[in-house]
Formats: structure tokens, C-alpha cells, sequence
């Protein structure tokens, strides 16, 4: 005898094949013929016929009455941005700091915009023999931190702005430094950021310790977050073509995929 349990967790098959037909025409990404959605399904085209009818009743796929064409509709894009609003940054990044922290051999974290700024929230330690004050919770400078740099750089939030204008008047009261010249300086190193994709910086913050960081986008194209790796100034090779600032870049780009940067459409 079959339990509720049991029956339950078999599902309902034709749900389960109905939704061959969308998988088809996401991977496709463009309006597609009866038949070739059918072929790509596995199933006759009389068939594919009647849960697309289905499908457009609800709204998930529409026909063009031109063409003849299918494609996603209104409803699939909702309930697409829905579940893309509900990706955490943070809860995802566990893999991509673990496999970073294996692969370049240093210790990184996952920083994102709070309250106070540039605020570290998770971090994954290399084991070095150099202690590196990083803590949850730490806010770092927008000026002269990696990690900071890289909001300053690629986050757009008016907020952000005042809190740096804010850090460089303090700036340059304590050194004697003219706040033009101030702004100036940040500028042309943020540029440089923008060019290269990634921010750096090396002992300007902490003495001995050199850092990059590379920006990590949503599904909107939204600075969300910056993954952030540190090492000691000497072992920790800060040129923007090195082999840790591409393994950088290669896993801020694996994190902004999967909160689904580049997934939609334009």
C-alpha cells in the first residue's frame, strides 16, 4: 500500500513534462515554432499544442499572433524576478570563498554595504602565519581599503557618496592636505578601479598587508557585495594581471551569476 507520504513525493508527472516545453524555451532565449519547441521537448507537437495552451491561459507563455511563435510571457518574468529577489549574496558566497581561499591560498571575505559603510560579513581564513585583523562586523575605509575602493567605485548610492566626501574632509584636516587634491587623488585611483574591474590597494590601510576586491552584482546590475582577498606585501602579488587579481575577478563573476547578473533580459 502506497502512503500519502509516498504518493505525495511522486509528484504529478504531467506538471513535471509540461514544463520540458519551458525549459526549452528559456535555453533558447527567443521566440520559438510549435515544432521546434516539440523536437526540443521529446514529445509530438499535438501534445506540446495543448500545454501551451494551458501555459498561456495562466499567463507563463504567450504567442505572437503574427508569427505564430511561442515564447516566455508576463507571468514566467514575474515569477522569474521573484525568485531572483530572493537570492541571499551572502548565504551563496560559501562555495566561492571556499574554492577562492583554495585556489589562491590567502585569506578572503565577503563584504556588503550596511549601515556604516563597507561592512565585512563573512570571512574564510587561509591559516597564515600573518594575523590578519579582519573581524564580522569590521567597516572599512571607502578611500583607502581595497574593499572600500571597490564601493566607491562601482556602487551607485548618493549615501555612499556623502560618506566618502565625509572620509576626505577628514582626511585632509588631519594631514594639511587641500580637499580638492584629496577628491583628485581618490579619483584617479577609482578610475583605475573602473578600468581594471577590480580595486587593490597595498599597505595603505593596514602596514604589511596588501588586498584586492571585485565588485559582485544582482540580477539588476547592482553592486550588492565585494569579494575581498588579503595577503602580506611581499607574498601577496597586487599587479592587476596577476594570477590572484583574474582568480578574483573569476569568482566575483561566478557569484554575480548565480544572483543572476547577465540571466536577464535587456
Amino acid at each position: 500500500m502506497i502512503t500519502k507520504v509516498a504518493s505525495e513525493r511522486q509528484g504529478i508527472q504531467s506538471i513535471e513534462v509540461g514544463f520540458r516545453l519551458l525549459d526549452v524555451l528559456a535555453k533558447n532565449n527567443r521566440p520559438m515554432m510549435l515544432r521546434d519547441i516539440a523536437k526540443g521537448a521529446g514529445m509530438a507537437a499535438a501534445k506540446a499544442h495543448r500545454y501551451l495552451v494551458s501555459f498561456m491561459r495562466i499567463g507563463i507563455v504567450e504567442q505572437d499572433s503574427g508569427t505564430g511563435r511561442y515564447d516566455l510571457g508576463a507571468y514566467a518574468l514575474e515569477l522569474g524576478l521573484s525568485g531572483l529577489g530572493r537570492l541571499d549574496p551572502v548565504r551563496l558566497s560559501g562555495p566561492v570563498l571556499d574554492n577562492l581561499c583554495e585556489q589562491i591560498h590567502e585569506t578572503v571575505a565577503l563584504a556588503v554595504w550596511g549601515t556604516h559603510g563597507a561592512t565585512i560579513v563573512r570571512i574564510v581564513d587561509a591559516g597564515s602565519p600573518i594575523t590578519i585583523t579582519l573581524r564580522p562586523g569590521t567597516v572599512l575605509s571607502l578611500s583607502r581599503s581595497a574593499t572600500g575602493r571597490a564601493f566607491a567605485a562601482f556602487c551607485r548610492s548618493p549615501f555612499l557618496k556623502k560618506m566618502v566626501d565625509l572620509e576626505l574632509h577628514e582626511q585632509a584636516e588631519s594631514s594639511k592636505t587641500a580637499i580638492t587634491t584629496c577628491r583628485r587623488q581618490l579619483e584617479k585611483v577609482l578610475t583605475e578601479i573602473r578600468e581594471h574591474g577590480i580595486s587593490r590597494a597595498s599597505g595603505s590601510l593596514t602596514p604589511g598587508i596588501n588586498g584586492f576586491s571585485a565588485p559582485v552584482y544582482d540580477h539588476t546590475g547592482h553592486m550588492v557585495a565585494a569579494i575581498t582577498s588579503l595577503g602580506s606585501v611581499g607574498e601577496f602579488d597586487v599587479e592587476w594581471d596577476s594570477a590572484t587579481g583574474k582568480a578574483m575577478l573569476k569568482a566575483a563573476a561566478d557569484l554575480s551569476h548565480r544572483l543572476g547578473y547577465g540571466n536577464m533580459p535587456a
